[in-house]
């Protein structure tokens, strides 16, 4: 397994310091913009060994990460825990291998959508352990249905490693498990 090239203080520093939230005082709510983390390398190189960190006693087998920053941070993972990936993809239409896809259909997320989740069959199997990573958990809509896509898979949930932990319903925590780098209050607001 890689390590991080610094403390979990100083990789914490970093992340709040390249984060920004966009809007202005007037706004309601913001938008989180993580695009400073991916521009730094020296912190981009340390996000996936952090996130492996967060779960390296549970052995996982296959990461999973959600279209579309779960990709990125799943891969980052994956590679630093030596480990395989498989991308959960959103909304897919019935295609000509639509048997080979298992899918479920979210319950609400933050924007009070339902969204289809889904990957093929044959990538997540019975004797798996699967560890679920996305940059950022706050109904934990996601993370529930691909920990149901898991279990209908007959693979074992192991949890969820994010980066920041916006949940609000303090049980999803133990539920899923969640774990993360960063809890939404860190990052402030309008920094």
């Amino acid at each position: 397994m890689t390590t991080t090239s610094r403390s979990p203080r100083a990789l914490r520093d970093a992340l709040v310091d390249r984060f920004a939230w966009l809007g202005d005082r007037t706004d309601d709510t913001g938008a989180a913009d993580l695009t400073g983390w991916w521009r730094d390398p020296a912190l981009l190189a340390d996000i996936g060994p952090a996130l492996a960190d967060l779960y390296a006693d549970s052995q996982p087998t296959v990461v999973l990460g959600p279209e579309s920053r779960g990709v990125l941070v799943g891969t980052l993972t994956a590679t630093a825990l030596g480990v395989g990936f498989v991308e959960v993809r959103k909304d897919r239409g019935s295609g000509a291998d639509s048997d080979a896809w298992r899918r479920r259909v979210s319950p609400p997320d933050y924007k009070d959508r339902h969204v289809e989740f889904g990957f093929r069959r044959d990538l997540v199997k019975a004797g798996d352990r699967v560890l679920m990573v996305d940059d950022w958990v706050a109904t934990g809509a996601t993370a529930l249905t691909v920990k149901g896509l898991v279990e209908d898979s007959g693979a074992t949930w192991i949890g969820v490693a994010t980066l920041v932990d916006a949940v609000r319903e303090s049980r999803l925590r133990r539920d899923l498990p969640l774990r993360s780098l960063l809890h939404e209050r860190d990052l402030g607001w309008y920094r």
